[in-house]
């Protein structure tokens, strides 16, 4: 099926801000480029068709409450942005890994889906500020991102959490960091989350999947981009080897929570994401998968005004409820 419509009315939009190529850029200059977010807070602005604005949500949509944590990491405090749903809680938790490749987008590019999956879902959302490259090449966002998921999980009770109810996601680079930060769980003994949303994850430094064929021109995010990433993320061509890199390299994914793997039509990261839900599935791992055709790369985040989004964002949602209501079920101390 050709690209959704609702789609389309934001990427013309984007195309509109005349962007230069990402691959073209300096990460400082990248990082200030205009995302599909702001295409969409300038259609919003505009009012440019009566039917996105009819369905489009209150930017940004409200939750109960915003706050800021510093966590302990590695590499210095880290910082995260923690949304709070409406009520008296406590509530589960989810820590969240925003996209952008390692190098580029923020805590504020993210918010949306934050927000969304807080009201959805009825949790918590932490969203963590982890050390980018170049500045801060790999291991180091691996190391934040586990650092804060064990954090998240020995102090809930500061975040107006649920002991136990803790899972883990990300979009993009984040679902990589989302997922590689179970792997270390059960390398190092540390606590396990009890399920990884994995919103078209970054598994692979490889690009010769038919999707990247496919797609090697898309937008918002390309072949050429990602190569951009990857090259600024590693410190040598080696470190692509790496299973805390490319979690698809790992001997073995047995034991790690169960998962949601979300992946779009028109996106080069489709089949790596889809080829790794197939993979925890043979290890045992109890894994959902779904494509969402007509959908491109960071179109999870557009749910207050695309349709098919809210669909994705519901699946999202529900699976994070029934691990938790799992979780919830289970003997005193067990995962």
């Amino acid at each position: 099926m050709p690209i959704d419509s609702q789609v389309q009315k934001i990427l013309d939009q984007f195309a509109a801000f005349s962007v230069p190529p990402i691959e073209n850029l300096s990460p400082e200059n990248a990082r200030n480029a205009p995302t599909l977010k702001n295409a969409v807070e300038e259609m919003n602005a505009q009012h440019v068709t009566s039917r996105l604005t009819a369905l489009a949500k209150p930017m940004p949509e409200p939750v109960g409450k915003i706050s800021h944590q510093l966590i302990p990491g590695p590499g210095g405090d880290i910082l995260a942005r923690v949304y709070t749903p409406e009520g008296e809680g406590p509530f589960p938790v989810l820590v969240y890994f925003h996209g952008g490749g390692w190098v580029i987008a923020s805590l504020d590019v993210y918010e949306p889906s934050c927000r969304a999956l807080c009201n959805a879902a009825g949790c918590v959302v932490v969203s963590v500020a982890y050390r980018q490259a170049p500045e801060h090449k790999f291991p180091a966002a691996v190391e934040d991102a586990y650092a804060a998921t064990q954090w998240v999980m020995q102090n809930t009770s500061l975040l107006n959490g649920i002991a136990g109810l803790v899972a883990v996601g990300g979009e993009s680079a984040g679902g990589n960091l989302a997922t590689v930060s179970c792997l270390i769980s059960k390398e190092q003994g540390g606590q396990m989350p009890v399920f990884q949303l994995l919103v078209y994850p970054v598994i692979n430094h490889a690009f010769d999947t038919p999707s990247y064929h496919e797609n090697a021109n898309g937008k918002p995010l390309n072949a050429a981009m990602m190569r951009w990433f990857w090259n600024h993320y590693l410190p040598n061509e080696a470190s692509g080897q790496n299973p805390h890199a490319s979690p698809i390299r790992a001997d073995s994914l047995s034991g790690l929570p169960p998962a949601l793997v979300i992946t779009a039509q028109y996106d080069v990261l489709r089949d790596e994401g889809e080829a790794y839900a197939r993979q925890l599935q043979l290890a045992g791992v109890q894994t959902k998968q779904v494509r969402y055709d007509g959908m491109i790369h960071e179109f999870f985040g557009l749910a207050g005004v695309v349709d098919t989004a809210k669909d994705a964002l519901q699946e999202a949602a529900d699976g994070l409820k029934a691990a938790f209501e799992a979780q919830r079920s289970r003997p005193a101390g067990g995962y």
